[in-house]
């Protein structure tokens, strides 16, 4: 009798094992469902306040805590594989899907799709509750093409957050570095005087602040790179944190 081998799972199948696992797993589901919550919170609050400076406009204003909810965004993606690092279930996944790119791929592509549409609906509806409330004699800026450039924002700050994640495997230092890789080149940045802009430019914070046309987004803070090159810069980067990541995957006894 000649033996049957079963075939590996196309991308699909591996695609929808990531998804049942995202959506069983209550600290993806919390840390995403935090992810839309506190940026429409933060446009009410911002607008309410009336704490917003005179030149800011109602986009910037709407969406002052979208850096939060890019947090949360990343240590969501962190979480996605550092909780099965914790239980255990990380060789089960890696049994199912033996081809160990797949896996990642399968899971970075659930993270970028999630949180990518959540970026959007999310920063859109922050926008409409800010344009509300806050006073109209700030500027309206310019939401349009600007909200779909925040939602891939989110996706590739998910997906760092994934990588990073991957490569550290512990939820807790994950989340830390995701937090640090977010907000450090901004605290660091005015330290290192002519080259501080450019340090601090390279955050995705930093791209958030261009898209959101926010005036903290000067080239003296921020560089002078426009905000889509700074998105592109953060995606470059984010697939090398992944190729990275896919590499010590392949090599790494789980």
């Amino acid at each position: 009798m000649t033996a049957t081998t079963t075939p590996p799972p196309g991308f699909r199948r591996a695609l929808a094992f990531e998804w049942t696992k995202f959506a069983s797993l209550r600290s993806t589901v919390w840390t995403t469902a935090a992810t839309a919550l506190v940026t429409m919170a933060g446009a009410v609050f911002v607008g309410l306040s009336g704490s917003l400076q005179a030149d800011d406009t109602v986009l910037g204003g709407s969406l002052t805590l979208a850096v939060v909810a890019l947090m949360t965004a990343g240590a969501a993606g962190a979480l996605v594989i550092c909780g099965e690092y914790s239980s255990g279930t990380i060789t089960a996944t890696l049994a199912a899907v033996p081809r160990r790119g797949r896996a990642l791929g399968a899971k970075a592509v659930l993270v970028a799709g999630v949180f990518g549409a959540l970026g959007l609906v999310s920063c859109a509806l922050a926008y409409l509750l800010g344009d509300a409330v806050i006073a109209g004699s700030h500027p309206q800026g310019s939401p349009l093409p600007a909200l779909f450039g925040i939602a891939a924002l989110f996706s590739l700050v998910g997906v760092l957050g994934l990588a990073i994640g991957t490569l550290v495997r512990h939820a807790a230092g994950a989340v830390v570095s995701v937090v640090a890789v977010l907000l450090l080149p901004s605290l660091v940045g005015p330290l290192l005087g002519g080259a501080g802009p450019w340090v601090a430019g390279a955050a995705p914070t930093a791209a958030l602040e261009k898209l959101t046309q926010t005036s903290d987004a000067s080239a003296e803070a921020v560089g002078s790179l426009g905000a889509w090159p700074s998105l592109a810069l953060v995606a470059a980067y984010t697939a090398l944190a992944l190729a990275g990541a896919a590499l010590v995957l392949r090599r790494r006894d789980v």
